[in-house]
C-alpha cells in the first residue's frame, strides 16, 4: 500500500504544480523560474547523497544516481544561464566602451 500513496502523493503535487503554474501571468515566468535556483543546488545535493549511498555492486543504482546528478547539474546551471538573460534584458544596449553613452 506504501507504493500506492506514493504514487497518490506525486500526483497531486504534479497537478498542484502544473494549476499553480499555469496561473502566473506569462511576464512573471522568468523571474519566478531564476528565483528557484536555489531549489536546483538542493535537487543536485539530494542526487549526490543518492549516488554517494548508492551500492557499489548495483549497476543500476549508479546509473540512476549518476543520471540524477548530471540532470541536477544541467537543471541548475540552466537556472542561472536563464537568470543571466533575465537580467540581460534590463541592460541598455545604447552603451559604448568607458561607460559612455
Amino acid at each position: 500500500m506504501e507504493g500506492f500513496t506514493a504514487l497518490y502523493i506525486f500526483m497531486l503535487a504534479a497537478f498542484t504544480g502544473y494549476e499553480v503554474i499555469s496561473r502566473v501571468p506569462v511576464i512573471l515566468h522568468t523571474p519566478l523560474m531564476s528565483g528557484s535556483n536555489f531549489v536546483h543546488g538542493v535537487v543536485l545535493i539530494g542526487a549526490m547523497y543518492a549516488l554517494g549511498k548508492a551500492d557499489p555492486d548495483e549497476p543500476l543504482q549508479l546509473l540512476l544516481g549518476f543520471v540524477a546528478v548530471f540532470l541536477g547539474a544541467a537543471n541548475a546551471a540552466g537556472g542561472y544561464v536563464v537568470t543571466e538573460r533575465m537580467l540581460a534584458m534590463f541592460k541598455s544596449g545604447n552603451r559604448k566602451e568607458g561607460g559612455e553613452k
